[in-house]
């Protein structure tokens, strides 16, 4: 399985499948009743292949499905791989408190500067928040890259889905 951008903290792919969605989406219904390996789930034309509570850890990857009907004879799956939606929250979250820190440090370090008075520690405190961002993106990429044997074993449980069609 290859990205297109090594950068990207939740790589993404998409296939063209010969085969109506529905068709799909049913096997990987079928799937969900005779594993009991992940955690599958349908809404809609959405399928999230999870691990299961006792095999879970803090970067444990989640593959959200997103197969969409061309016409009556092909479909589009679109594919995300990503930590838990309440991992992910809190990791944007901790990016949006850094960006609003930097901002506010930058406003108040301007000001200081505008009045010709000491602006130092609001420039040490921007450097900071800088430093806090390149840490938080590399402990993403840390995550990302410990978990990509489970990427490789969800990738999978879809490969053998999606390759029935074609037997």
């Amino acid at each position: 399985m290859q990205t297109k951008n090594d950068i990207v903290l939740r790589p993404r792919f998409k296939i063209e499948l010969q085969e109506n969605n529905e068709t799909v989406l049913k096997r990987f219904e079928d799937l969900k009743n005779t594993q009991n390996d992940f955690n599958i789930t349908r809404i809609d034309n959405h399928v999230f292949i999870k691990y299961l509570k006792k095999d879970q850890h803090f970067w444990s990857p989640q593959l959200h499905l997103e197969i969409d009907e061309v016409d009556a004879n092909s479909s589009i799956l679109h594919g995300l791989f990503g930590p838990n939606p309440t991992v992910w929250t809190m990791f944007m979250f901790l990016h949006f408190m850094v960006a609003s820190l930097f901002i506010a440090f930058g406003i108040w370090g301007y000001t200081n500067w505008s009045l010709k008075t000491d602006f130092i520690v609001q420039v040490s405190l921007m450097v900071l928040m800088v430093i806090i961002w390149f840490v938080l993106y590399f402990a993403g990429r840390i995550g990302r890259d410990s978990s990509k044997k489970e990427m490789m074993q969800l990738h999978q449980v879809m490969e053998n889905v999606i390759k029935k069609s074609f037997n």
